[in-house]
């Protein structure tokens, strides 16, 4: 065992024997282990968890939103619950070019889908939790209407997307009063929002996406030039579904995530390109970013050209997975230089909340929330307090592309909740980040089963991604490392921020014993009991 360095400024990773939370905010983490304290199983700590966050970090999640979620029973195959939301009905080629639409911007109001979050959290509920849901969206409801202290690492995202919040009036005087910055402690209180969680605590999803709220919803994306409707709310009340996950093996173990619309089958392609090199310990750091680099290449390019909601992509697990295709991406990585990717088998074509629940019982939770951009679309409906995410912003404009926009279709996704098994043990984890997320469980994954490393040690390891022609690097990653990688034609790019954050929760069904952590990267914790 290596010592651990106390003086690192960084920390280790939480053991418990009994439950455990872990996310990426500390009040969340909170209030879902106080959910396992009332005798709440993991779907109500991660729902409680989950809406917590809606509240106090509102430029990475809420109820105008969408959630992936892959459950783990103790005794039972995982499920994965799609709840991603859908275009409206009026949502037409031919009527955005009416009014003369050629990008699906972020701020747009016709790249707000009707939000999904609280049809899968109502779904997940009823089918797998057990307190009263009221009880488990009290801490949402408290934080809400009697306000919560703005933390560090959100006072400064807030600084950072100001600009986009003023061009929203509404969205504007919820979270930048006055015009003015929050600085960390400052109170901020959502009234609105706290009367929109207590209707669905005791209503369920009807009280969402029917009656005076879908009315009031509609009408304000209407008067924004919007084709939502009444009736779009109304038909995504049980719009979230229960689907089978995807899979695919990496050196002995099982990587499990949610099938499209979402990218979890990009993180399995890399990983299985990635399964023919070695990654260990022994192999130089500068060789394992730039492999991760030109698997992941490989990975999005086929992403962004073929995921899309799945009744436009059936049986494209399958073939991206097969020997034959993986063969074939596999062969065209240099180890000397960067390369352009391709498709493997067709002509060539031109924010975010995770966190995990492990019960004291062995049900585990992978559960993502997202508005995708900072502060979604930044387009808030003042007489119902919710913001709206920017997720239509995935789908194509281009005629026969599979993620084309169309009525009632759900487009790409980048959240991604993820499930690792193996050696006698199970792990809920995600990494979040939008487009970084499937690049960033491959890395997570193969610095666990590579090289053996500690969950914490592992998060908290310099970050990059290769996305857009760059590679993009934290600063954190060493120097005479970006320069071998740039002599290989890498395109580098130096953030000045952190990359994404993470969470994750390993239980070893043998001993009982639960392994948490939480990235330091974000104001969270895993906690457990």
């Amino acid at each position: 065992m290596t010592e651990f360095d106390f003086l690192s400024g960084r920390r280790p990773s939480t053991y418990g024997t009994g439950g455990m939370v872990a996310t990426s905010h500390a009040l969340a983490s909170s209030a879902g282990l106080a959910i396992l304290a009332q005798g709440g199983n993991a779907v109500d700590a991660a729902i409680a968890a989950s809406a917590v966050q809606c509240v106090v970090d509102p430029h990475m999640t809420g109820i105008g939103g969408d959630c992936f979620v892959l459950y783990a029973p103790k005794d039972g195959p995982v499920r994965a619950l799609n709840g991603s939301g859908r275009a409206p009905a009026g949502a037409t080629l031919a009527a955005l070019s009416a009014r003369g639409v050629t990008a699906l911007e972020q701020t747009s109001v016709h790249a707000i889908t009707i939000p999904g979050a609280v049809s899968a959290w109502c779904r997940l509920h009823a089918d797998h939790g057990r307190l009263p849901l009221s009880d488990v969206l009290a801490a949402a409801i408290h934080y809400a209407e009697d306000g919560f202290a703005i933390s560090t690492r959100v006072a400064a995202d807030f600084a950072n997307y100001a600009n986009d919040l003023r061009g929203d009036v509404h969205a504007a005087a919820m979270f930048l009063p006055g015009d003015q910055l929050p600085t960390p402690g400052d109170i901020l209180r959502q009234p609105e929002l706290a009367q929109r969680f207590r209707e669905v605590g005791e209503r369920g999803a009807a009280a969402f996406y029917q009656g005076e709220n879908a009315a009031k919803m509609a009408r304000h994306l209407q008067s924004l030039g919007g084709l939502h409707t009444e009736k779009d709310f109304h038909d995504a009340t049980d719009g979230a579904d229960w689907q089978e996950p995807i899979s695919a093996s990496y050196r002995g173990h099982e990587l499990l995530e949610c099938g499209p619309n979402g990218q979890g089958l990009a993180a399995l392609l890399i990983l299985k390109i990635l399964e023919g090199f070695d990654m260990g310990p022994e192999v130089p750091l500068a060789n394992r970013v730039h492999l991760q680099a030109e698997a992941t290449k490989l990975a999005y390019h086929h992403r962004d050209a073929l995921i899309a909601d799945p009744a436009h992509c059936e049986g494209l697990a399958e073939r991206l997975l097969s020997d034959d295709a993986i063969a074939t991406l596999r062969a065209r990585i240099r180890m000397d230089r960067a390369t352009p990717p391709t498709l493997w088998d067709e002509p060539e074509h031109k924010d975010t909340i995770y966190l995990c629940v492990v019960d004291g019982e062995g049900n585990a939770v992978s559960f993502i929330n997202s508005i995708f951009h900072a502060f979604g679309s930044t387009r808030l409906c003042p007489e119902t307090g919710v913001l709206f995410h920017s997720r239509g912003a995935s789908f194509r404009l281009i005629e026969g592309h599979p993620n084309c926009i169309a009525p009632g279709k759900r487009p790409m996704h980048t959240i991604i909740p993820g499930i690792l098994r193996g050696e006698g043990r199970i792990m809920p984890f995600g990494v979040m980040g939008g487009h970084y997320q499937a690049a960033g469980q491959a890395a997570f994954v193969s610095a666990v089963v590579d090289r053996g490393m500690d969950l914490q040690a592992a998060m908290d390891e310099p970050r990059s991604f290769a996305f857009d022609g760059e590679l993009q690097v934290e600063r954190t990653m060493p120097e005479e490392v970006v320069q071998d990688l740039a002599a290989r034609g890498h395109k580098i790019k130096r953030l000045p921020r952190p990359m994404g954050g993470s969470q994750a929760i390993r239980l070893d069904l043998a001993t009982g014993l639960r392994t948490g952590a939480s990235d330091s990267r974000k104001d969270g914790m895993a906690i457990g009991f």
